[in-house]
């Protein structure tokens, strides 16, 4: 009988695609540098990084099979997958028992933390419910994370590469100025357990700055390099001095600058092929594979299917290059 994450005896042979770009992950896993996806549950991967047998039941399609088992064929392809879900819940230990039963004890992963610990201000959105434009008591509680969050991953910590802190984009009304985000962040940092990957992601250009740099340096942290909305250009951003903190990197390619994330899942969903190459991101995620070679240190890369329209595509044109 197969296991959630083995292929069974009679299944299909991994698409040539698949098999090609999963030796050339492997090689590179096998130097500490592990390349993957933003998240995995999607059917426009069909035929490129999963295979639509797996997920037949009664002779059809079965799209809560493949939600629940698709963990695993990714895993076949990829050593390392980005858990976007946790930022917006505390999973219950229930949940990281499933998620980590899913998949081979191979599969690295690397999860945000919750937004309960991440934003200062709750956005005016329906699902704040009466939280909405509220100040969150529970902003930068280091005691908090490690109770809901670390403590129940503690079983798993050979699997987990990396935390990443995602801060969205600070108005005014919650800093004026970087340096009092530095501050709080510095207080923060340093009340965190050791002896864990931790990264930081924020999206207010204006924030990355030597007090920040020095921040995260001080802590062993790394910074995020990430392609958003807002930020700037991936290469901008590993050029800057100082930049590189710590002994690993970890990088999100999301989104093209300038463009919404809505306006790229309008454009790009179901996300079945690259639709519009980004030679600018491409060529700063081989920097930054290149680099992390060379200084012989690890490093995360995160493709999202917003980049480009298709984050596997996306990831075998980056690593063809290499």
């Amino acid at each position: 009988m197969s296991t959630p994450f083995q292929m069974g005896l009679f299944e299909a042979p991994a698409p040539p695609f698949r098999a090609r770009l999963a030796a050339k992950l492997r090689a590179l896993a096998g130097q500490g540098i592990y390349v993957g996806a933003s998240s995995w549950k999607y059917e426009g991967w069909m035929g490129q990084v999963y295979t639509a047998e797996r997920y037949q039941q009664r002779g059809r399609f079965s799209r809560r099979r493949f939600q629940q088992e698709c963990l695993g064929e990714y895993a076949e392809t990829f050593p390392v997958v980005c858990g976007d879900f946790s930022f917006y819940q505390f999973p219950a230990p229930e949940y990281w028992n499933k998620l980590f039963a899913s998949a081979p004890p191979k599969l690295k992963f690397a999860f945000k933390a919750p937004e309960e610990i991440t934003v200062k201000i709750f956005p005016i959105h329906p699902r704040y419910g009466g939280r909405a434009g509220e100040v969150n008591p529970s902003f930068l509680d280091a005691d908090l994370f490690r109770r809901m969050f670390l403590e129940p991953l503690e079983a798993y910590g050979d699997r987990v590469a990396a935390l990443i802190f995602e801060f969205g984009a600070f108005s005014p009304s919650c800093y004026k100025r970087g340096e009092q985000f530095v501050e709080d962040l510095d207080g923060f940092l340093g009340a965190l357990p050791k002896g864990r990957r931790y990264s930081v992601e924020i999206r207010n250009a204006e924030f990355v700055g030597p007090d920040y740099v020095g921040c995260l340096r001080q802590h062993g942290v790394a910074h995020v390099f990430n392609a958003w909305t807002r930020m700037p250009e991936l290469g901008a951003q590993i050029a800057y001095p100082g930049i590189h903190t710590t002994d690993f990197t970890l990088t999100r390619a999301l989104l093209r600058a300038g463009r919404p994330y809505a306006m790229a899942v309008k454009k790009f969903q179901p996300y079945q092929a690259v639709q519009e190459e980004n030679p600018g991101a491409r060529d700063a995620l081989r920097e930054i594979i290149r680099r992390a070679q060379q200084r012989s240190e690890g490093a995360f890369v995160f493709v999202n299917n917003r980049l480009e329209g298709n984050a596997p595509g996306t990831i075998a044109a980056i690593v063809d290059g290499e």
